[in-house]
């Protein structure tokens, strides 16, 4: 058996391991990506999909994408959202206009908001932690924000280290952080596309004190730039790697994984042909392959359109995300798709499954 199982080429070794449920090695999730055939990479992270929650449901939540400022010195050559401090474009929301999105939020059934910043040469912990408290003062509303790269910033702007800046954030109203500013964790790429942000180990870091002070957060990639498939690869490695870590500590961990496309058009990288969506469904699959202890993965319509994230519900996905009241990042690269939540209902109920609202924890609405 073992002489056999040894000479059948990588592929099928590969298959064999991913039909049996059976833990991905990352050489095995190359393989995958580069050579297995589109329809089999989905029937089998569909069936991955099926024994991690195997009811009929597709979850989705209703949130706004809140950017507090648009003034960041990152200088991402991906983004075209963002604008160096003193622009004459540049922004910081005040107070009245963050609370009017934040109601209109509520009256529209949002849970909860993802309110991000970047990296304000003038915005640290304690600014940051102000305007938490004005938000729980004022608003139900559950806080799922920032991203490592912003915690990283704000604490060497107010001199704190990782853990002290989480305590505090944490005391004034955070109650989880989105996974942004992840794009590919291999510092070869990020200090080419995002020169600004914190490099690869820095991210994982304030993922894993997160963790450890009790917060769930997510993870995302953003692929399709200037990485490689063993780039991506790595990238889920050192996810899986620190889910392990996390999920034995018994604290906080990784709720979901969201991959979505790089959109090049506006930004200082407009010459890469941008990914297709043959290349999104491949990632996909094989992430919710690889990616065991991720209890969730969740379709990029916000990149994709509807048919492909219903397509992706399919291929390992199990969540739509959220309606997005507001979305601005993406938007700047001139991507548009915009779905209401009876939108998303009917693209779950459609193909069979029963469409759910959930919260940030998943937890039924």
């Amino acid at each position: 058996m073992a002489l056999a199982q040894a000479q059948r080429s990588p592929l099928a070794q590969a298959l064999a391991a991913a039909q049996a449920g059976e833990r991905l090695s990352p050489e095995q999730a190359v393989t995958l990506l580069e050579q297995a055939e589109l329809l089999e990479l989905g029937r089998l992270a569909h069936a991955a999909r099926m024994r991690l929650n195997p009811e009929q449901v597709v979850t989705f939540a209703v949130d706004r994408n809140i950017n507090t400022t648009n003034e960041c010195l990152s200088g991402c050559r991906f983004c075209a959202f963002f604008r160096p401090p003193g622009h004459a474009e540049g922004y910081v929301l005040s107070r009245e206009e963050l609370g009017r999105k934040i109601d209109e939020t509520l009256a529209l059934g949002g849970t909860h908001i993802l309110i991000q910043g970047g990296l304000h040469p003038d915005i640290g912990v304690e600014a940051t932690c102000d305007s938490f408290r004005f938000i729980k003062q004022h608003h139900p509303i559950h806080i799922h924000g920032l991203s490592p790269p912003e915690v990283v910033h704000m604490a060497q702007v107010d001199g704190l280290s990782i853990p002290e800046a989480l305590e505090r954030l944490r005391e004034a109203g955070l109650g989880s952080i989105p996974g942004g500013g992840a794009e590919i964790l291999v510092d070869r790429v990020r200090s080419r596309i995002a020169p600004g942000k914190c490099d690869a180990d820095q991210w994982l870091a304030v993922m894993a004190e997160a963790h450890n002070q009790g917060l769930m957060t997510t993870a995302t990639m953003m692929f399709g730039s200037l990485d490689t498939v063993d780039d991506r690869v790595e990238h889920l490695r050192r996810l899986r790697d620190l889910q392990d870590h996390s999920l034995a500590q018994g604290r906080g961990r990784f709720t979901a994984f969201i991959p979505w496309t790089f959109q090049p058009a506006n930004t200082a990288l407009s010459d890469i042909p941008p990914a297709t969506a043959v290349d999104y469904l491949r990632m996909l699959a094989v992430s919710r392959l690889f990616l065991d202890n991720f209890p969730h993965v969740q379709a990029s319509w916000v990149t994709q359109g509807a048919g492909i994230a219903q397509t992706a519900l399919v291929f390992g996905a199990d969540d739509l995300g959220s309606t997005m009241i507001e979305e601005n990042v993406v938007a700047a690269a001139g991507i548009s798709f915009r779905l209401p939540r009876e939108e998303l209902v009917r693209l779950a109920n459609d193909i069979g499954f029963q469409a759910r609202q959930r919260d940030v924890f998943y937890n039924p609405v």
